[in-house]
């Protein structure tokens, strides 16, 4: 199966914060194994990620990451491709069962406030979930959606704290008490 991990560009820490949690925890939900973070350093942001992790579990990894332009190199290198979701790509429903089948594994670029020429010569994919200005949250979710093939609904997190329980009214969930970090 093939490893799925995220780059968040330029993550600015008094703009940013809310909007790169989100894409976090969208990562980490829709089954992606790791995400790095560039831009601004915020230490903060990353402990609260892994905080959600240790309470919800899973092995989801959180990593600042200076030089974005190495990490896509050093991925290259080792096999793997680059998706780059924008709005100027080519239809994410058009070309995800290619990039499915390739079983290669997978860095998932979304951007931030500007992105440089050099990530989209650079992607091998570069993706549209639609053709309209929205969020990196939205096309990442969706986008890791037709990646799984709806599979991240069977997804199991191990050693959670907590862990919903679907039900059609009301909140359902179990505490593992077993697993609290002390």
């Amino acid at each position: 199966m093939m490893n799925v991990n995220v780059l968040r560009l330029d993550h600015r820490l008094k703009r940013d914060k809310r909007i790169t949690t989100h894409v976090c925890l969208t990562a980490r939900a829709f089954g992606a194994s790791k995400i790095y973070l560039a831009g601004e350093e915020d230490h903060r942001l990353m402990e609260n990620v892994r905080d959600i992790v240790n309470r919800w579990g899973g092995d989801f990894e959180v990593e600042y990451i200076e030089h974005y332009m190495q990490l896509i190199m050093n991925w290259r290198d080792n096999g793997g491709k680059i998706v780059h979701l924008t709005m100027y790509g080519s239809q994410a429903h058009e070309v995800v069962d290619e990039i499915r089948d390739s079983g290669d594994d997978i860095l998932i670029i979304v951007g931030g406030s500007k992105v440089p020429t050099k990530i989209y010569e650079n992607a091998d994919w570069n993706v549209s979930v639609t053709t309209q200005p929205h969020s990196e949250v939205s096309s990442l979710g969706v986008f890791q959606h037709l990646l799984m093939d709806g599979k991240e609904f069977d997804l199991e997190f191990d050693n959670p704290v907590f862990e919903v329980i679907p039900t059609a009214h009301g909140k359902n969930v179990n505490v593992h008490k077993e697993n609290k970090k002390e």
